[in-house]
């Protein structure tokens, strides 16, 4: 395989708890940290979106609080997740300022990732950070949580991520160098550098992680391989223990790669097609059709009809001006703003509302042709 990282666009970077918090001490690895903001740096300067998705709060906040090691009833996770997500945000924000690039926050829960219209924001929040940029970091909401270990040491989290945002690399760093055919710490095991399929023998070699701090094992990162790749985004997990372990994985550094199937592109489109229960319809007219199979978005300019009761960011059936099915996508207003805006230019939602939506009715990448 190819060096993905090296030609990655977008890039999804988790990073354990073992590698940020010194556990001993409960102390944040400083110089790790500098080491890896070098690195984003690099990438960043190279052209690629870069995101961090960051474990650690909750080791971070066990010191501050007086919080013994060993297992936490989940109120005390949570009261540590709020103490150490503060102290981890500035941490980033100023190894990254050396760089004078910008950083932002981003705390999510699953209902985030699962809940279309949350989904549908958190995204759009996601590409304007990226946009301007910005580093998103991006962490488990264990404040609010009401599961443990909802993730898995944030191994999941950054996989939905990716898929979300339509990344093309994820990289899992960890405090183990890949997949073995098992624990690498028996006799015989043997390493695994590329899986071109995950198939019932590439789950039945997952073991254990060796970590004490964070809560993720491979057979959390296996699962997140598979939310990864059939999202279309090569995935790699690789050991984050030394300084510059992207700059070292990019170098050849021993890995498992892990490969996309198909693209980022191809795979949203499919759940837009097919995953989701369209909740209305929206009419247009042959000028619109034939915009959209140029691949242009939709314009309320060419709807000429709204059916349904649909939300933003509900999926709908769009229709030519026969009433046949010609795909399905995210619409960008509800029903009733929908019905208000058809048949007008961009310019005149604001007035027409009260307040600036998107110019489209429903943008190019949330939609999928069917018919």
């Amino acid at each position: 395989m190819n060096q993905p990282l090296a030609t990655s666009r977008r890039l999804v970077v988790k990073i354990g708890s073992a590698l940020l918090v010194d556990k001993a001490r409960g102390t944040l690895r400083r110089e790790w940290l500098r080491a890896l903001a070098d690195d984003v740096a690099r990438l960043c300067g190279n052209g690629a979106e870069v995101l961090i998705v960051s474990s650690g709060a909750i080791a971070l906040g066990r010191g501050p609080l007086g919080l013994k090691p060993g297992a936490l009833m989940l109120e005390d996770q949570q009261a540590a997740a709020a103490t150490g997500q503060i102290r981890l945000a500035h941490a980033y924000q100023e190894e990254l300022a050396r760089h004078d690039i910008t950083v932002a926050q981003i705390l999510l829960t699953a209902s985030d990732t699962e809940e279309r219209r949350r989904y549908l924001n958190a995204r759009n929040t996601v590409e304007r950070l990226l946009t301007r940029r910005a580093v998103p970091v991006i962490n488990e909401n264990d404040t609010v949580a009401t599961e443990e270990i909802r993730f898995g040491e944030n191994d999941g989290l950054a996989a939905r991520v990716a898929a979300m945002i339509g990344a093309d690399c994820l990289v899992l760093l960890s405090d183990i160098d890949g997949l073995y055919t098992a624990d690498p710490g028996e006799a015989g095991a043997e390493f695994v550098s590329e899986v071109a399929r995950i198939d019932k023998r590439i789950e039945q070699m997952a073991s254990g992680s060796r970590t004490n701090v964070g809560s993720g094992g491979m057979v959390t990162k296996i699962a997140a391989a598979k939310i990864a790749t059939r999202a279309g985004c090569t995935m790699a997990i690789a050991d984050g223990r030394e300084l510059n372990p992207l700059t070292r994985l990019l170098e050849g550094a021993r890995c498992t790669w892990f490969a996309a199937q198909g693209t980022p592109d191809g795979a949203r489109k499919r759940w837009i097609a097919g995953s989701l229960k369209p909740a209305g319809s929206i009419r247009i007219d042959a000028g619109a059709a034939a915009a959209l199979r140029s691949g242009k978005s939709l314009l309320p300019a060419g709807v000429t009809g709204i059916e349904g009761r649909f939300q933003r960011g509900d999926a709908v059936v769009v229709r030519d001006a026969d009433g046949a099915e010609l795909a399905r996508g995210l619409s960008a207003y509800s029903a009733d703003d929908a019905a208000r805006i058809k048949g007008h230019r961009s310019k005149e939602i604001a007035a027409i509302l009260g307040y600036a939506g998107r110019h489209e009715m429903i943008h190019r990448d949330d939609l999928a042709f069917t018919g």
